[in-house]
């Protein structure tokens, strides 16, 4: 039977012998069950908690799911995941692609394994997050750092947990509270910062919200206590999203920070830290829904050209509104400073997807034809390094036997400094020329229901176009399901900018399946470059 190993270890202050010791233990338990190791999967640093970010892992799957190899070989089960939802899903998987799950530990791998191993790795994981949570509540009762490091200060050496005021930041942080409470707006501050070349906390440039930051979740550089000499620890909390395993804070209830005196971190005295609060309270924030409600037809779409940051709203002139590059006002570090009319680039859109919308069964077509191709692509490349991996197993045992035939006294010292060089560089060849063939691409096939959502978008877009309607909330969900980005490219005072439009189909097969066609917008002035909305007329 063809195996696959996998290994992985956890962080990146784990030794990255780790999984050369897993492999070491799994290749002479696959020779003793009769497996043919025919490829190794490794994943470096990468935590058992979520399968994303962990590329290998990934690959594996494509490669049981295409019939590479029938049975996963690895150290444990936790290797795989701790998580007990994944490990479900795997074995859910490999019965599916008729691939065994075997273990060092367990032997082959049953409903038993996955139900009690896999709660059991869950309970550990949530067990070692509250002795970690515990741990750093008591760095921060013995008045030490419990991690993080905020703009002003730098760890002392030797010394886990104690932080030294950096002068030459402090000196900025004095004239930023000083600055602001002379009445000068944070945009003013972060301009004037970013023009005199000071480096920022972190990134490539200050910014408004850097300055201000959230009272709610208390960041920001107005808002940090520990400037006045006080240390605040567990105001947010990190979860995982268990669709894309990214980290993602959420705020705790205030009864759950934990505070401690720290005057000898103090930047600015009290009363300085709390007349900017006064004047930072008076500036009110936006409620969350509010944020998240599109005002404009555009709203979250528009991308400058010449630095690709966002755009927002300037002003209004003469029942007009006018937007412009956002990093321009939050920062001045984009030299796109010119304002533009929203109405017309709006209608510039609008005019754009009157030439590009419809063709059904054209689309269609393309997506058959693309994900076929793609299908036949993935196909060869998983073939040709499943061959290269089968030729470095069988070199790598041949090495291996050799050597164990030297050391247990079998084979003579003059055989062996003869064969084991040969063998050293014929495996060593091999690796080279696995090394250089193309990894397996990611295979991202259309599916038919996201095809027929965006055919919807499509008709529901189309109808209010043809009838000269207003957009209402129906149309603008249908074009943030078309549209990706919208990016006003500079232009001179006085001539229109061209506007490019990107669509959600062009990111997910490529720019390059789909011609980029010109088009005229409002009265002619405005040209539309648009990838992504129409079907391809080439090459079907």
């Amino acid at each position: 039977m063809r195996a696959a190993i996998y290994a992985r270890f956890s962080t990146d202050l784990q030794s990255d012998r780790s999984v050369e010791d897993q492999v070491a233990l799994c290749r002479p338990h696959a020779d003793r069950l009769g497996f043919t190791v025919t490829g190794v999967f490794a994943d470096r640093a990468a935590s058992g908690a979520s399968i994303h970010g962990r590329p290998d892992y990934q690959r594996l799957i494509g490669l049981a799911l295409a019939g590479q190899f029938d049975v996963i070989l690895t150290e444990d089960l936790d290797r795989l995941s701790r998580n007990l939802a994944d490990i479900a899903r795997l074995y859910e998987t490999a019965q599916f692609a008729g691939v065994k799950l075997v273990t060092v530990a367990d032997g082959e791998i049953t409903e038993m394994h996955i139900g009690l191993k896999g709660t059991m790795s869950a309970l550990f994981l949530k067990g070692l997050a509250q002795k970690v949570r515990r741990g750093l509540s008591g760095v921060v009762r013995d008045g030490r750092s419990a991690g993080g490091r905020a703009y002003g200060y730098r760890p002392v050496a030797g010394q886990p947990g104690k932080l030294e005021i950096v002068e030459a930041e402090a000196v900025i942080i004095r004239r930023i509270f000083a600055e602001y409470l002379a009445g000068d707006s944070a945009r003013t501050i972060a301009g004037r910062l970013n023009t005199e070349g000071v480096p920022p906390p972190r990134g490539t440039f200050w910014a408004a919200i850097t300055i201000t930051g959230n009272r709610k979740r208390g960041h920001g550089l107005l808002l940090n206590p520990i400037y006045a000499g006080k240390r605040v620890w567990n105001r947010v909390r990190m979860v995982k999203d268990p669709a894309t395993g990214k980290r993602i804070s959420r705020v705790n209830a205030e009864a759950d920070w934990q505070e401690q005196d720290a005057p000898e971190l103090a930047i600015v005295d009290r009363e300085t830290y709390d007349a900017a609060q006064e004047r930072r309270g008076e500036r009110k924030e936006q409620p969350q829904r509010d944020r998240m409600t599109p005002k404009h037809l555009l709203s979250g779409l528009l991308r400058c050209g010449a630095c690709g940051a966002g755009m927002q709203v300037k002003d209004r002139r003469a029942d007009r509104t006018r937007i412009r590059c956002t990093h321009y006002v939050e920062a001045r570090t984009c030299s796109n400073g010119r304002a533009y009319y929203l109405e017309d680039i709006e209608a510039a859109v609008v005019g754009g997807l009157k030439e590009q919308l419809g063709q059904r069964e054209a689309i269609g077509l393309y997506v058959k034809t693309y994900n076929d191709e793609r299908l036949r692509l993935a196909a060869d490349v998983v073939n040709q390094r499943a061959q290269a991996e089968k030729r470095l197993a069988a070199a790598e045992r041949s090495y291996d036997r050799a050597y164990r035939g030297y050391i247990d006294g079998i084979i003579e010292q003059e055989e062996s400094a003869r064969e084991l060089p040969r063998l050293r560089a014929e495996k060593k060849r091999l690796q080279d020329e696995l090394a250089a063939l193309d990894e397996p691409p990611k295979l991202v096939t259309l599916h038919p229901a996201a095809v027929n959502h965006y055919l919807a978008a499509i008709e529901i877009l189309a109808e209010t176009v043809k009838a000269g309607d207003a957009f209402g909330a129906e149309s603008k969900t249908a074009l943030r399901d078309l549209i990706a980005t919208v990016t006003v490219h500079p232009a001179e005072a006085g001539t229109a900018p061209e506007v490019s439009i990107e669509g959600h189909l062009t990111r997910l097969v490529g720019g390059d399946h789909f011609p980029t066609r010109r088009m005229g917008g409002i009265r002619g002035e405005l040209m539309v470059a648009g990838e992504g909305l129409e079907p391809p007329t080439r090459g079907l």
